[in-house]
């Protein structure tokens, strides 16, 4: 009943926005039109003239799930148009903000003490809000600034509500349309239901910032705030105040002199090195996420926030990526299916031929034209038609890693247009390639292994004992059992011989019998029991060699 009701308020919010005037022109449409314009919030007046606005505030007022999509959408300048992304782009970190007494409450509850004992400064106006939380800037005793970030109240029943929502509408469109099973649809709403409940928990987020910032200690590329972990909890987090401007403000980076080309080339590097060196990616890169400093325009560095979703794939899953993005870079559509085929992307019955011929006719126009110039949607159509001629299966472990794609394609494209993606991201993966097949490798492997060998190590002749006395008692028995077998088997051929014997004596009686009848007294006039013995003696030999055949 909860979920209809949800249900029910979205499509009264779809109506209250009239956002059925954002749906395509196709006659399918159609009854999904008038049946929005039949709820009665519908009927009043539109709330502005600019639909994508009205997208924008529908979002917002449906919550955090709806806002998550948004902010994906705003990175997709291929599939929107600029005026949607500048709206969409606004529930990046203008998202209305909650009560500030309620976060002040929050922060007394799980820091147990009062604000002005807490902090010297504390701003009750927050400094940005999103939305799983909001954020405030305040001072530490020590001098230090900081930003404290604190969970909307609440929050977690809402995000519960929603995805069980959309967990059934997941349900539904399997029923409805089965050829969407290879795309795993509520495998996805399952893992984005644990990455967004694992984003309420802060704790989590400080965990991973801590990870990144050990990952990039002292480099130049990437920086990582500090947490205070002192002043945080699973609902409050305190840490390092940065000073940067938004990835998105280009402006901004001209004005301060860097080289947006530069820039763009960096942020590759961060990701190639994310997914290959260190397994543990950002996957919530969009643009209010990331920021960059001004203080050294000719080496830019990167600022990295909002760590609660981070990505790994496994040993395996990241050589096999590797793997195609180097047959990708050259080329090579062949080595691709067959990869796509050993993975088990694909069915094993796939004929390579046709598979190769048709990924060459959809990637090849990616790999030809500099980014500004690729047509991404028609692209997209004809991959969807791709994955369904072939039945290729959308992975669910890959899913953060595509929506960091996304991002990263979006964020280039606001940066430089004419970056090539893949003369950067070649050496990155040759090396890392070279790094897994290398002697440094193995010799990592046995460090990262040592310990665990060292412990078992005293254990080795009590095991090796062990290990001996079981052969002694397998060997006993193997004896006992060979020699049940040996004696069975003796029983048996003497058996078989005497069956032979009496087999071959009736034979021979009835042989001698039928002809000699007279020669044996009183039998002299009914010669057939000779034959009868003769075929009785066949019997006995046949039956003994159709035993021993089975």
């Amino acid at each position: 009943m909860t979920r209809l009701a949800r249900l029910l308020t979205i499509l009264h919010v779809f109506a209250k926005y009239r956002l059925d005037e954002l749906l395509p022109d196709h006659p399918a449409a159609l009854p999904i039109r008038w049946f929005i314009r039949l709820f009665p919030s519908a009927w009043g007046r539109k709330k502005s003239t600019d639909p994508w606005e009205r997208l924008r505030l529908a979002l917002e007022e449906l919550g955090p799930v709806f806002i998550k999509f948004g902010q994906l959408l705003s990175t997709r300048r291929d599939l929107l148009p600029d005026d949607a992304i500048e709206d969409l782009s606004k529930l990046q970190d203008q998202v209305p903000p909650f009560s500030e007494q309620a976060a002040i409450d929050i922060i007394e509850s799980e820091l147990k003490a009062p604000v002005t004992q807490l902090f010297s400064e504390f701003e009750r106006k927050p400094l940005a809000s999103a939305s799983v939380a909001q954020v405030h800037t305040a001072v530490l005793p020590t001098g230090e600034d900081v930003v404290v970030k604190v969970v909307r109240p609440g929050i977690e029943k809402v995000v519960k509500r929603d995805v069980a929502l959309l967990k059934s509408m997941a349900k539904l469109l399997v029923s409805l349309i089965p050829e969407t099973t290879r795309f795993h649809p509520q495998q996805v709403v399952s893992d984005y239901e644990h990455i967004i409940l694992g984003e309420l928990d802060l704790g989590h987020e400080a965990a991973n910032a801590a990870q990144f910032r050990r990952n990039f200690e002292g480099s130049p590329l990437l920086y990582v705030p500090d947490i205070y972990w002192q002043y945080s909890t699973p609902n409050v987090l305190t840490m390092e105040r940065i000073y940067g401007v938004p990835v998105s403000d280009t402006e901004a980076m001209e004005k301060a002199g860097i080289d947006l080309e530069t820039l763009s080339e960096i942020g590759v590097e961060i990701f190639f090195t994310q997914v290959f060196r260190d397994n543990f990616f950002h996957a919530d890169m969009h643009p209010g996420n990331v920021f960059v400093s001004l203080e050294d325009p000719n080496q830019p560095q990167y600022i990295s926030l909002d760590h609660a979703i981070a990505g790994s794939l496994s040993r395996e899953e990241r050589s096999l990526l590797a793997r195609q993005l180097m047959a990708l870079l050259d080329k090579d559509y062949e080595q691709i299916a067959l990869l796509l085929i050993e993975a088990g992307w694909v069915p094993p019955h796939t004929r390579v031929t046709e598979f190769t011929h048709a990924l060459r006719t959809v990637l090849e126009p990616v790999l030809e034209k500099p980014l500004q110039d690729i047509e991404f949607g028609p692209i997209l159509v004809r991959l969807f038609n791709t994955a369904r001629r072939f039945e290729m299966q959308a992975l669910p472990q890959f899913v953060l890693l595509e929506k960091t794609l996304i991002h990263i394609e979006g964020l280039g494209r606001q940066l430089y247009p004419e970056l090539d993606i893949w003369s950067v991201g070649r050496p990155l993966l040759e090396q890392w390639i070279r790094d897994q097949l290398g002697p440094s490798s193995v010799m990592q492997t046995i460090k990262r292994n040592g310990p665990a060998l060292a412990e078992q190590i005293p254990q080795i002749p009590k095991m090796a004992f062990e290990a001996l006395q079981e052969v002694r008692k397998l060997s006993s028995n193997q004896e006992r059992i060979l020699q049940a077998m040996h004696e069975q088997h003796v029983k048996s051929l003497r058996k078989e011989r005497v069956t032979t014997l009496l087999g071959f004596a009736g034979i021979i009686i009835g042989g001698f019998w039928a002809i000699q009848p007279n020669a044996i007294p009183n039998l002299s006039d009914i010669p057939w029991p000779a034959w009868a013995m003769g075929a009785g003696g066949l019997f006995l030999i046949a039956s003994k060699n159709f035993r021993r055949t089975l």
